[in-house]
């Protein structure tokens, strides 16, 4: 007994600094061959794993591998919600929450329903399928905009809905997957266990992000963790993820709602020691960065090549179909019943473009072949194809589309 657990112990750190290691060579190639540093964290997953090198085995990691994607999503969740700026989204909260949550669900739709042409799987499966790749990146999406010089308003929607149709991405996954397990399908009962899972999990997200600031407070009595923001959070994610889990509710949700807390910070009238703010953003800048590692190279290991080029044409159809056909339908469908937010028939062209998936994709895909759900060898799939192209053809030319379109200037 002893041994197993000491083995299991050194597998996890085995596991940990090989990534990492990998993580580290891959990100200065990445910067020597100017292509986005997830994609070879990908091809390093893919060398890394059982095709190849066989260095990395999800069989051989199997807990391992489920808590860096549980805890690597959710934190990246939180750091998602962190970058939405309150007052700016009241400006574009109807076309921001409608593309959240109305778009994610078209997509899942349309992509779902030529998935299940194209693959022949069950309708159900081919909506997991539309619904894992239906969100888009903040991970990947503010370190685009850094670099960019385009309108607040514009550049804030992308960020607030890649944050939000992360959240929500998650939740129509999972209730999905639900309803694949339980073998029923019940539109008024899913209906009603998704409205749960989100309501309770922005009220959970809400409490905790809160109280989490109500203990770090340096000008409140209850402040008694002030010099400790940065443990203190970490706590509160773990807490507000497993809490909802515990209780049916969407953890990802309560993790981003709890982001939001510590991203708007003055707006809540909450103070921290500057010191501890500082140490927190640091903190949270590497953690990210390791998270993002993992999570991308755990998913190039995840790739099953058999899967992929016996249907090459298939998943390209289903990419396509989510770039050129899903996104804009959803894009109009939500933007236009927004007339307070004013778009320009440019700035919408923008929208449809700029739809990266990244994280939160790769990590549903990932739980998904460690599970053992059927088709989920599919899933995984089309999701590194859409990653991959995505990352590549879209984010690549998403300066030279705003310079064409006239956006790259300050509004």
């Amino acid at each position: 007994m002893e041994n197993a657990i000491i083995q299991s112990a050194d597998q996890l750190m085995e596991l940990v600094g090989l990534v990492i290691l990998a993580g580290l060579i891959f990100t200065k190639i990445s910067n020597i061959v100017k292509l986005p540093d997830v994609v070879l964290y990908i091809l390093a997953g893919i060398i890394l794993g059982p095709k190849l090198l066989n260095w990395i085995n999800i069989d051989k990691y199997p807990v391992e591998n489920q808590l860096i994607l549980s805890f690597g999503a959710a934190y990246i969740l939180y750091d998602g919600g962190r970058e939405i700026d309150l007052k700016i989204l009241n400006k574009v909260k109807l076309s921001v929450g409608m593309l959240s949550t109305v778009g994610v669900v078209i997509s899942t739709a349309i992509v779902g329903l030529v998935a299940q042409r194209v693959f022949k799987i069950p309708m159900t499966y081919a909506l997991l399928l539309g619904s894992v790749i239906a969100s888009t990146d903040p991970s990947v999406l503010v370190p685009l905009f850094k670099k960019m010089n385009i309108s607040t308003k514009l550049k804030q929607s992308i960020i607030s809905e890649s944050a939000f149709n992360d959240a929500a991405g998650a939740v129509v996954t999972f209730s999905l997957l639900s309803v694949i397990l339980g073998g029923e399908f019940s539109l008024g009962d899913s209906m009603l266990t998704l409205v749960k899972s989100i309501l309770g999990g922005l009220a959970i997200g809400a409490g905790i992000g809160y109280a989490t600031h109500l203990l770090t407070d340096e000008k409140k009595k209850w402040g008694i963790f002030k010099e400790y923001a940065t443990e203190l959070v970490l706590v509160s994610v773990v807490g507000s993820y497993l809490i909802s889990n515990h209780f049916g509710f969407s953890g990802f949700m309560a993790v981003f709602v709890m982001g939001m807390f510590c991203g708007n910070k003055k707006i809540f009238k909450f103070w921290i020691p500057e010191e501890s703010f500082q140490s927190h953003l640091r903190f949270k800048e590497v953690l990210t960065v390791i998270l993002r590692m993992m999570i991308f190279i755990l998913l190039g290991t995840h790739l099953q090549f058999d899967a992929l080029l016996s249907n090459l044409g298939s998943t390209l159809i289903v990419v396509g179909t989510l770039i050129f056909i899903a996104r804009p339908v959803s894009v109009l469908a939500c933007v236009l019943l927004d007339k307070k937010a004013e778009w320009t028939w440019k700035q919408i062209v923008y929208l449809m473009w700029v739809r990266e998936t990244g994280v939160i994709p790769a990590a549903l895909a990932g739980m998904l072949v460690t599970s053992g759900v059927t088709h989920s060898e599919i899933i995984s799939s089309v999701t590194f194809a859409t990653i991959m192209i995505t990352l590549t053809f879209q984010a690549s030319t998403a300066g030279i589309l705003a310079h064409l379109l006239k956006l790259d200037v300050t509004k």
